[in-house]
This record gives C-alpha cells, sequence and structure tokens, in this order.
C-alpha cells in the first residue's frame, strides 16, 4: 500500500466535516428547534468554505503560465481538488434538500407552516397580494439588463431574482433582475386557525412578479445568490508602505466585496438562458452551479427558532444549560496565588477572569496588562477593563490581530477604541498572524515584581464562551511570566521566540516540541513499555505530524485523536496506523478545546495550546502552549479527555477508509454524553474541588476494564440576581462571523448557549442529545485509586453497593 494511502486531502475533509454537521438537522435525538441551526451552520460554513477555500484554490488554478505545485500530501492539484470538491458539495446539497423537507414536515406538526405559493387558497391569495402590493412592492428595485442597461454588480450572498422577459411589442429579449435586499424583512408571519404561518420574501416576490413586469412576457424566472472569493491579499496592500496598517486592512476590506465569483445558487431549476446568460457574466462554468429545492439561504431558520421560543415551545429546544459560577466571594486573583487554576469554558463561567481583570485595572500594585487580541465580542467587558486599566495610568499593551477572517472590522473599531484610551496597539508580524491567546498582569510592591500568566486555547470572548468548549489556564508561576513577558517583548518587535523552557510558542518552538514528546513515547514503546497518546483539537493536516503518527502506530503506540473537523490521516490504515483511532464530536457545543496528552509508561505530560496541527498553526502563525504540571490538573484533564472517549452520544469514528460512523451504545450499554457529562465532572471544582482532596498521581496506561456508573444529566441553575450579567458579543465571521465564521453565534438567552449564523469557523456549534432523566457513564479504568467515576457514584449515590 503506497504511503499516500494514509493521507486525505484537506477540503474534502472539510466537507466530510460539515457533512456531520448536516446530519444533525436530521437527527431524532436533537431537538427540532436545534435541528434547523444545524441546517443553518451547514449553510453558513459551505458559504465561508467557497470564499476562502475555493477562492484561494479558484486563484491557483488560474495562474497561467506558472506550474503550481500540488498539496503535499495527496498531491492533487488545485484543478483536481475543485474538481472533486463540486461534485461532491452537490451530493451534500441534495442531502440538505431533503432534511430541510423533512423539517418544513415536523414544523407543520407543530403548528408552524411554510406558505407554499403554489398551493395557498383564494382567502391566502387574497391576503398575500395586498401584502406584496403594500409592503414589497415600493420598495422592490427592479432592474433590466439590455443593449443600453450594463449589468449590475452582484453582491455577495445577496438574493436575486432574474426574470427573463420578452417585450409584448417589439418581441425584444431581456434579462430582468430584482435585489431581494438584505434590509427587507425575509420572514413575514401570519397566525391563522390555530397555526403560525411563515413566508419567505424572496418566494413573495417570486410569485407576484408579474405585477412588477406587467408589460413584459415571463419566459423563465429564477431566484439566485453569488458567493464571492473573500480570500483577501494582505501582502498585495503592503506594497505601500507610507498607509498605515490599519487603513490598508480597511481599504482591503473593500475589495473583497468586489472578488470574483465562485458559486452560483438556483432555486427552483429548470432556468435555462438566465443561469447561461449570469455564467457567462460571472465567467462561471456550469460545475460552478448548484441547483437546489430548498433556500438559498437557511439563516432564516433563526428567526423562526426565536419565534418559537417566544411562543413558549421550550420542548423544541436543548434543556436549559448554563456556565456554572464560582462561590460567593471567590477570587480568582486570590485563588491563583495558592495554585495553577484551570478553568473549562462554556462548562465553567468566564466571569472570574473578567473579574479579575476589571480588579487589576484599579489594582495599585499591578504595573502593566498585555493582551493578545484576535476575536473580540462586539459589546466586550474584557476590551473595556483594558481601556479603564490604561485610564487608571496602567500600561496596557493589546496585540490586536487585523487578519481575524470576518473579523477585521470588528478588530479595527476595537484597535481604535483601544488607542484613543491610552492603550498601547500593536499588530503583530507582517509574515505570521498572532492567533495566541495569552495575558500576563505584572505586579510591584516591596518584594519586587510578581506575575499572573493566563494562557488559553479559545479568544477573549464572552459570547463564544458560552458557545464553544475553551480551556483557560491561570498561573503566578514566575518562570512562566518572566517567559511570557518575553514572548509580548518580542511580538512588539515582530520577533520569533526561539527558546522557551515552560512554555510552546510556534513557529519556532511548537511542533519540534510537541514531535520531542513523540518521540519519548515511541522510545518507550520500543523498550517495552506501554506508551500511549491521547490528542484533542479542531483540526491536523501537517505532514510531518501526520507521519510521525504513522511511526507511532507502527511502534505499539495507542493513539486516541479527537478531532472534530479537518483530518487528513487515516486511521486503522493496515501496516500504517493500525494503533491510531479518531474520533470526531460534534453536538451541542463547539468543540475548541487542544490537549495534547503523552504517557510514556511512568509518567503523562499534558500540554494545552491555542494551535491545531494544521500546518499554518505550526508554521504560519504565533501560537502559544503550556505544559500543566500540576499533577491535580492533569488527572482533571485526564478525566476530561476519559470522558470524551466514551462518548457514544455526539462520536463519531473514522473508518479505514476515511468515513465516519456514528458511535452506536449496545443494547443495555450506558449513554455517554461528554459534553452535558462535563457539567457533573467540573462541579465545585472552584478551590481544586474533588481533585484538590484525592489521591492524585500521574494516570497509569488505561487497562480495557470498564467501570459503570449512573449519573443524571445535570442541569445548571439559573444565576444568582446579583451575579453581573455577562454582555453578549458576537464571535468570528461565518464558520463563524465567527469564524469559523466563522464559527456562527448570537446572542444566547439567560437559560441555554444558542448558536447564530457567522461565522466558523469557521467553524460550526455542535449539537447534543437532549438530555433524559438519567443516563449511565461508561468509562475507563486507568488506576486502583479513587477515580473520577468512584467520587461521581458516591457524590449520586453515598456509599451504596451498585
Amino acid at each position: 500500500m503506497k504511503e499516500e494511502s494514509i493521507f486525505i486531502n484537506r477540503e474534502l475533509s472539510w466537507l466530510d466535516f460539515n457533512q456531520r454537521v448536516l446530519v444533525l438537522g436530521k437527527d431524532k435525538n436533537v431537538p427540532l428547534a436545534e435541528q434547523l441551526k444545524f441546517l443553518a451552520i451547514y449553510g453558513s460554513n459551505l458559504d465561508e468554505f467557497f470564499m476562502v477555500r475555493v477562492g484561494s484554490l479558484q486563484e491557483r488554478a488560474n495562474l497561467k503560465g506558472k506550474k503550481e505545485k500540488p498539496e503535499n500530501k495527496t498531491n492533487m492539484t488545485p484543478e483536481e481538488q475543485l474538481n472533486a470538491i463540486m461534485p461532491k458539495t452537490a451530493e451534500l446539497q441534495m442531502d440538505c434538500d431533503k432534511y430541510y423537507h423533512k423539517a418544513l414536515e415536523a414544523l407543520a406538526e407543530h403548528g408552524y407552516r411554510k406558505v407554499n405559493f403554489d398551493k395557498i387558497t383564494k382567502e391566502e391569495e387574497r391576503f398575500w397580494k395586498k401584502y406584496f402590493q403594500n409592503e414589497l412592492f415600493p420598495i422592490l428595485s427592479p432592474q433590466i439588463v439590455d443593449n443600453r442597461h450594463p449589468f449590475p454588480f452582484l453582491r455577495n450572498k445577496e438574493i436575486y431574482l432574474g426574470v427573463l422577459l420578452k417585450d409584448k411589442k417589439e418581441g425584444d429579449v431581456s434579462l430582468g433582475i430584482i435585489p431581494i435586499s438584505s434590509q427587507m424583512e425575509r420572514l413575514c408571519f401570519l397566525k391563522r386557525d390555530g397555526e403560525t404561518l411563515f413566508a419567505l420574501t424572496e418566494e413573495m416576490v417570486y410569485h407576484y412578479v408579474s405585477m412588477v413586469f406587467a408589460k413584459e412576457t415571463i419566459l423563465e424566472k429564477c431566484l439566485f445568490r453569488v458567493t464571492r472569493n473573500a480570500d483577501i491579499d494582505v501582502k498585495e496592500g503592503m506594497m505601500d508602505h507610507d498607509i498605515d496598517y490599519r487603513e490598508i486592512m480597511t481599504e482591503l476590506l473593500k475589495r473583497r466585496r468586489k472578488l470574483a465569483a465562485v458559486r452560483l445558487q438556483v432555486t427552483p431549476a429548470p432556468a435555462p438562458e438566465i443561469v447561461k446568460m449570469l455564467c457567462t457574466r460571472l465567467e462561471l462554468n456550469h460545475r460552478r452551479v448548484f441547483d437546489q429545492k430548498s433556500p438559498l439561504d437557511l439563516s432564516f431558520f433563526y428567526k423562526l427558532d426565536a419565534r418559537m421560543e417566544n411562543d413558549g415551545h421550550a420542548e423544541l429546544f436543548y434543556s436549559p444549560a448554563r456556565p456554572m459560577l464560582p462561590p460567593l466571594n471567590y477570587s480568582l486573583t486570590n485563588e491563583v496565588q495558592k495554585r495553577d487554576v484551570l478553568l473549562y469554558y462554556p462548562y465553567q463561567s468566564i466571569r472570574p477572569f473578567i473579574t479579575m481583570l476589571k480588579k487589576a485595572a484599579r489594582d495599585p500594585e499591578v504595573i502593566s496588562i498585555k493582551m493578545t487580541l484576535y476575536r473580540m465580542a462586539r459589546e466586550s467587558q474584557i476590551v473595556q477593563a483594558l481601556m479603564d486599566a490604561a485610564e487608571n495610568g496602567k500600561e496596557v499593551v493589546a496585540l490586536v490581530e487585523l487578519r481575524a477572517r470576518f473579523d477585521e472590522q470588528n478588530n479595527i473599531d476595537w484597535s481604535k477604541q483601544l488607542e484613543e484610551a491610552g492603550c498601547t496597539v500593536v499588530y503583530g508580524f507582517e509574515d505570521y498572524k498572532v492567533h495566541s491567546k495569552l495575558t500576563l498582569i505584572t505586579r510591584k510592591n516591596a518584594d519586587g515584581y510578581s506575575y499572573i500568566t493566563q494562557i488559553g486555547t479559545g479568544n477573549y470572548n464572552e459570547k463564544t464562551s458560552e458557545l464553544y468548549t475553551d480551556l483557560s489556564f491561570i498561573t503566578s508561576d514566575p518562570d512562566i511570566g518572566e517567559e511570557a513577558a518575553g514572548v509580548f517583548q518580542n511580538l512588539a518587535v515582530q520577533k520569533l521566540t526561539e527558546e522557551t523552557d515552560q512554555m510552546l510558542v510556534a513557529p519556532l518552538r511548537f511542533k519540534s516540541v510537541l514531535l520531542d514528546e513523540m518521540d519519548r513515547v515511541i522510545e518507550a514503546a520500543r523498550l517495552g513499555r506501554p506508551a500511549s497518546m491521547i490528542l484533542k483539537n479542531n483540526s491536523i493536516s501537517d505532514r510531518d505530524i501526520i507521519l510521525k503518527l504513522e511511526e507511532a502506530s507502527c511502534a505499539g503506540v495507542r493513539i486516541d485523536m479527537i478531532v472534530r473537523g479537518i483530518c487528513c490521516v487515516r486511521a486503522g490504515v493496515p501496516g500504517k496506523t493500525e494503533n491510531l483511532h479518531i474520533r470526531s464530536i460534534v453536538g451541542r457545543y463547539l468543540e475548541h478545546a487542544r490537549i495534547y496528552s503523552f504517557f510514556d509508561g511512568r509518567e503523562t505530560r499534558v500540554y494545552i495550546a491555542s494551535g491545531d496541527f494544521l500546518t499554518r498553526n505550526t508554521e504560519c502563525r504565533v501560537e502559544v502552549g503550556v505544559r500543566i504540571k500540576d499533577p491535580v490538573l492533569v488527572k482533571k484533564l485526564s478525566d476530561i479527555l476519559e470522558m470524551h472517549l466514551a462518548d457514544n452520544v455526539n462520536a463519531r469514528e473514522m473508518q479505514p477508509d476515511g468515513s465516519y460512523q456514528k458511535v452506536k451504545h449496545a443494547p443495555g450499554e450506558p449513554l455517554v454524553n461528554s459534553q452535558m457529562g462535563m457539567y457533573e465532572l467540573l462541579r465545585d471544582d472552584w478551590t481544586g474541588g474533588r481533585y484538590a482532596h484525592s489521591n492524585v498521581h500521574t494516570p497509569a496506561e488505561p487497562a480495557a476494564v470498564a467501570e459503570t456508573v449512573a449519573a443524571e444529566v445535570p442541569v445548571q441553575e439559573p444565576a444568582p440576581q446579583t451575579a453581573a450579567p455577562v454582555t453578549p458579543a458576537e464571535p468570528a465571521a461565518p464558520a463563524a462571523p465567527a469564524a469559523p465564521a466563522a464559527e456562527p453565534v448570537r446572542p444566547a438567552p439567560a437559560a441555554q448557549p444558542v448558536a447564530e449564523p457567522a461565522p466558523c469557523v469557521v467553524e460550526a456549534p455542535a449539537p447534543v442529545e437532549p438530555s433524559k432523566p438519567a443516563e449511565t457513564i461508561v468509562v475507563v479504568k486507568e488506576q486502583p485509586q479513587e477515580g473520577l467515576f468512584s467520587r461521581l457514584r458516591k457524590a449520586l449515590f453515598g456509599n451504596k453497593n451498585q
């Protein structure tokens, strides 16, 4: 078998990930309103994929006279990748169409019926016609394209109605275009006979378009939507070094709006002549045209969900779950002086960290606060705390990454406000994005200097902290503080960090350290010692790391990977990766934490980091991470990983052919929902909790013995009235805006986090099985000492025999 047989193309792997999001739109274990969100997230994810990945591939494929190098794993050229992407996307669209219509059937059963203008009654016809004439017709802006009228610019992701017209007198044929402006209300509701009717504005205009073009004969008509390349080239804008970097980014954002088209969506088909005209004008071939039987943009489901929520249909949503709050009078500032602290969002609240920042802004002993900012909330208490600190005379240094895709404008706006408040704002490197999550608070008193350092896996964003799972490590360790100070000094002068003992800092001290850890585990296996690795992150594409995983597997190392998104390595390939096991968890929350655990038969060494195993993270970005040395926190992270590996609700396992199969529990086998189970795992952990008093030691190699414990799925109680609410904020654009977009987000009601279109990443939020009165959790025993699940059993049932 060829070496390349262990590799999977990055873009095709991403489409597999989005398929895992899509199937949650029909999962019967997911409440109906949440299914609708996943359908919308699938769509926004795909938008970002075409805008960024397909746009970039298209530019490279268009290079004339220059042979573009194939990608370094499957050796596919840009053209070959595009040829593989299009049919796979078409297949996914067919699935999306089916799931959409099933969702409409389920909505009708719950009293929400979408208006089908081809089947409305005469009474309904009179109502909607009058509505169209009074509310929509006056604000429409129809355009004619012919010899005297130029073809208009079609905005990215806007919906248009195209009409092929024939003059009734002259017989001339022309194209009519009506923009369905994003400023219009997309959904119209009508309460009637005990049910709620909802109509899409574009479908109403489509139905009554003959009233707009009354003097022409309509030959064809269709709704269409154009997706444009959004992969802006910052280096191109840097040619003029006399221009402020912030102005460069502002200009590039304007330029992005008019980049080349990469996709054309059409509904309902067929409208061959209109499509032909559009493809000619947009310079698209037929493979970029996607006929669909569902709306061109499913983001209207968010508004429909809001309506259902306001109508009191709580049963159609996930059960409420809120971040757990610390005890009254808890001070993270004081706690971190006693021990290292590790918080896990969204299960634990971000509020203690915000409170610590606010306290530092007022503390007379604090002389400086430094922070890297990648994706911030639209209304950020974190940024406000930095501005307050500067106004109080502290030195505040904020490294703002203006190139955080689809959050550029938000970051530009915040950078201006930070400067106005007196903060020192720097923008990082020309060649490297600063994706680090690093905060340093420096104090000076009679005893000298001291530090509080925070290193995280996720953004400083109050809103995404309730939607994404992320780790936040806070320490007063002076060695880590000094290294963090050195990292900030290097960032200020655009110098890469080359030497560290405590921290991981990409691109020079990240991949090399983790490869060394893998070599240590491989050597242990070759010496006959039990050896294993558990690696949790969002994505993996780095060829060097993939080849090292192959080497480890061949040496007999047990490797478990929890990879939510892109995964360019195949698991279980005979003679190559037989000992590599890969699963993806897509559920209620977006899995975003990165944990790297290495066991050599003697000790477990665990790291958390902001960076994945994508080549862009390991070689092209400034990322930070840290080894967690406190055995209490090592045990906590090991328990978190164990629970993810036991999940049989949200998990899907990769097969040797690269496909994924949902993990199903056997009859009588307990359900393990790792995301909701985390609430119980982390309960009372603010001051060390169950871990602080347990007999902790480095976990041994997992044995093949299972322990079964019954545990109720916890529902977080409402926050005390005295607690200050966290200001909702928007994360990254598409997969996110979010980020993803990506990764997608919207203000979450107090009772439960809710995802919104972005943007993400983007990347996409993930569902979770509806909570059941009682679930049984199965985990693997690691050690003879009392472990997590023994403690869990005692907490729930006392000392009764199970």
